[in-house]
């Protein structure tokens, strides 16, 4: 039946108000600068604080007068609190046991867990043991062991190196995808936002500025930082590899060349972005050697302050953020002939496993 929730939390001088609902099987992502009240939200859904006002609705049962350990309610914090003397096998067995199961079953419980979402983490290990990476993982099989109906992940990425980032992004893709329950993602990164959730709630100073789909926000921005945030081109298609290493994504809308992490063996689905600062404009085409140049029409010139956001119709679509001199002195406008570069370097790619899907999406 999923969620809906309509609270407020008074912190100190500080308050934050927000409005969240979500159908079984979907996520929410929470967004928004340091301090605007996202993990306050977080842990008001959990139980953690006192004093919210408003309504927690889960499964059509109200729980906002439930205390934490009744609500079917798993949390992934950002510097994961896993019980530094107790073993990987029985941090994961930790919320079964708690909800009531027998020893035995909580321990397979938790095995089966650690199988699927750390399988090269050993059971015995103590967390100090553990990779930032690995502990994420665990972190994750403990939020889901006592089969929660909401799952709540803060910063789900912070504190895993680069590496581990793209795996463990991943697995988040993998396993929400299989969750029947509700899932709200407390991100910063665009592509977490972007690729894992199906709605997103735009929290600025406690108050939450804009509720939508990726797309009806990337349509509509309704502050700067919501247009920051999904300004981002973001592209789906299918990685070919290149003789030197490097590797050509190909979408409905056109082809651009990448340089991904480590090398593609063969056509995989993959998830790149571009962040618009990264692409160039020129009047005329460029020479030298950037891996990417694209031809197109300026469909767009938004700008603020020094700063402007220009649209390019081309193949594929671009956005490119320049300063408000280099619209003036490239001399451009609606309609105006612009060519777009970009290397290769600078587009971050994500290869899925999910099979070749071409299409593009650009902010």
């Amino acid at each position: 039946m999923g969620l809906r929730a309509d609270i407020t939390v008074r912190r100190g001088a500080f308050e934050v108000a927000a409005v969240l609902e979500a159908a079984d099987g979907g996520t929410v992502a929470i967004v928004g600068p340091n301090g605007a009240g996202k993990t306050t939200v977080l842990e008001a859904l959990a139980g953690l604080l006192p004093g919210v006002v408003g309504t927690i609705e889960l499964d059509g049962v109200r729980i906002e007068a439930t205390p934490p350990d009744r609500r079917r309610v798993g949390v992934c914090f950002q510097d994961d609190l896993l019980f530094p003397t107790m073993s990987v096998l029985e941090n994961v067995a930790f919320g079964p046991r708690a909800r009531g199961r027998d020893a035995r079953a909580a321990r397979l419980r938790a095995s089966e867990l650690l199988r699927d979402v750390a399988p090269a983490v050993e059971p015995s290990a103590k967390p100090r043991a553990l990779s930032g990476g690995e502990r994420r993982r665990v972190a994750l099989a403990r939020a889901l062991a006592a089969e929660p109906r909401l799952l709540l992940l803060d910063e789900p990425l912070a504190g895993v190196d680069v590496a581990a980032r793209a795996e463990i992004r991943e697995l988040l893709r993998r396993v929400l995808a299989g969750f029947d329950g509700v899932a709200v993602l407390v991100a910063h990164d665009p592509i977490d936002t972007l690729t894992v959730a199906d709605r997103v709630s735009v929290l600025e100073a406690g108050r939450q500025i804009q509720t939508g789909t990726p797309d009806e926000i990337r349509a509509a921005p309704r502050s700067s930082y919501a247009a920051d945030l999904v300004g981002v081109n973001l592209f789906r298609g299918t990685l070919e590899p290149l003789p030197d290493g490097a590797a050509r994504l190909v979408t409905d809308d056109g082809a651009i060349t990448v340089a991904p992490e480590t090398r593609v063996d063969g056509p995989r689905a993959a998830i790149a972005t571009l962040k618009p600062i990264d692409v160039a404009l020129h009047a005329e085409e460029p020479e030298g050697s950037p891996r990417n140049v694209v031809h197109g029409h300026v469909s767009e010139v938004a700008i603020d302050g020094e700063r402007a956001r220009i649209r390019v119709d081309g193949h594929p679509p671009l956005t490119a953020e320049i300063t408000a001199g280099s619209v003036a002195r490239l001399g451009l406008a609606r309609g105006s002939d612009v060519w777009a570069s970009f290397k290769a370097v600078e587009v971050s790619v994500i290869v899925t496993d999910e099979g070749a899907a071409p299409g593009t999406l650009s902010g």
